[in-house]
């Protein structure tokens, strides 16, 4: 693997959401992560066909059966060799299964322990089910989304799972290892959604307790409140999307629009803003999404393309960075963020729950015996015979 965290082992319990897209992270930058999968019925196939399942690139896979002394053992070997062991189970579930933190640590006193969870470990939730529609709602910033008459919209799950949850595990993952290195001892991490959307939502709740944000949804300067910070339908039935907070690329804005700026109530009239949110609709829908990205370039006025899924790797300045990459006969992401001397890379496709059995343990030293006796057990399934390293 190549990527900044070379030679840096993680060991990935499978499941899915935002743990399994921390890992795929990690292995873009060039981490050698172990999925440890459940093993499948006999004749079935994985839910997502693992060319589809883009948060588990840049891994391998075993798949073990935990209920077995066997497999346990052998994750407890595994994580002798790891840096770092993410799980994202309810609480308990791990301890259930065996390799709970205790037994970790004791297999290894330099092992990182994250957990991802929505509720966290502790507290009344903690044990309930829930998705990032609910960790999100929890936390105030769900509320503060959409149109103030209509119930708050999901922004997809970008925000509790993948912002709140990934992203902060990478970050405690890495500290953790960090501290390790100089302190030779492992601990564990409590990632909670709630916690790092809560994280997220700083300034907000800094601006209501200033008294400059109020609890009406569109009615705040991010919140698609200021007319000079939303959306707006086109001519063509597509939308562009405005930014100009500051006054100089606000005065731009009104300019690229044709607007009288002298006839204009101030930018920052709260009391006007209704009336020009209606006066800004309005013009935008003179003319087309293109005619008005083109009347802005190169005049610093926040405007900017609402593009479709499918529109965006098109765009030229997604293009120019190569922001998608083909992979495996399929478009995607290209890992970020960039380094210039050891730059990350996509080097495996997701793999079918097991297909890495025989490799990636010889390869992370379980010994043939053990692998043979894997599968007398039926801990594991595949043939016995010594791999080729991959």
């Amino acid at each position: 693997m190549t990527g900044p965290l070379g030679g840096f082992r993680v060991v990935e319990m499978g499941g899915i959401g935002p743990a399994p897209f921390a890992c795929a992270l990690l292995g873009d930058l060039g981490a050698d992560v172990l999925r440890v999968d459940r093993m499948l019925h006999p004749g079935s196939e994985p839910e997502l066909p693992p060319q589809f399942d883009f948060y588990n690139r840049n891994k391998r896979s075993i798949a073990l059966d935990l209920k077995k002394p066997e497999a346990v053992a052998t994750v407890l070997k595994l994580l002798g060799q790891a840096d770092v062991l993410v799980e994202g189970f309810r609480p308990g579930v791990m301890e259930r299964l065996g390799p709970g933190p205790e037994a970790c640590l004791a297999a290894n006193p330099s092992l990182v322990y994250a957990r991802m969870t929505g509720w966290g470990q502790s507290g009344p939730l903690a044990k309930e089910a829930g998705h990032d529609i609910n960790y999100l709602a929890l936390t105030g910033a769900l509320y503060c989304l959409g149109v103030d008459d209509q119930p708050p919209p999901p922004p997809l799950n970008l925000v509790a799972d993948l912002g709140g949850g990934a992203l902060y595990l990478v970050v405690g993952v890495l500290a953790a290892a960090w501290e390790a290195k100089r302190s030779g001892r492992g601990q564990t991490i409590d990632v909670a959604m709630i916690d790092g959307v809560t994280n997220l939502m700083s300034a907000f709740q800094a601006y209501r307790q200033q008294g400059t944000w109020t609890e009406k949804r569109t009615d705040n300067i991010v919140d698609g409140g200021a007319p000079f910070y939303r959306t707006y339908e086109t001519k063509d039935r597509k939308y562009v999307a405005v930014g100009a907070i500051e006054p100089h690329f606000y005065a731009n804005l009104i300019d690229v629009m044709g607007l009288d700026a002298q006839r204009m109530p101030a930018q920052n009239d709260r009391s006007a803003w209704p009336m020009m949110r209606t006066v800004f609709a309005g013009v935008f829908a003179s003319r087309t999404r293109d005619e008005w990205v083109a009347a802005a370039v190169g005049r610093d006025a926040c405007l900017a393309p609402v593009l479709t899924i499918d529109e965006a790797p098109l765009h030229p300045q997604m293009r120019s960075r190569d922001v998608y990459t083909t992979f495996d006969g399929l478009r995607h992401p290209s890992p970020a963020p960039r380094f210039s001397r050891t730059p990350s890379e996509l080097t495996r496709p997701a793999a079918r729950p097991g297909a890495d059995n025989q490799a990636a343990l010889a390869d992370w030293g379980i010994s043939p015996q053990d692998r043979r006796a894997l599968a007398a057990v039926g801990a594991m399934d595949g043939p016995c015979d010594e791999p080729a390293h991959a």
